[in-house]
């Protein structure tokens, strides 16, 4: 999600806190051994200043986050973000 906060400040949004609680799902995969399969954020993320994010602007910045993301783009486990 630092991509998400680097988003957010370039969109001219000030995030004083980011706080997770992530939850991860293991399984195992077709030759049974354990890998995380899923992860389910739930973000809590505190803004100040004047220009405050809509519901629609931290669901764009989110998808944004999503497609230049390191981890997503680099790894077979599906995460989801709930809570934006």
């Amino acid at each position: 999600m630092l991509t998400y906060v680097f988003l957010a400040c370039r969109n001219g949004f000030q995030v004083d806190s980011y706080d997770d609680e992530a939850v991860g799902l293991v399984a195992k995969n077709e030759k049974g051994v354990p890998w995380v399969s899923s992860v389910t954020l739930h973000p809590k993320i505190i803004y100040s200043g004047e220009k405050l994010p809509t519901p629609a602007d931290e669901e764009r910045l989110h998808h944004g986050a999503h497609e230049q993301c390191y981890i997503a783009n680099s790894v077979k486990t599906e995460v989801t973000v709930k809570g934006i």
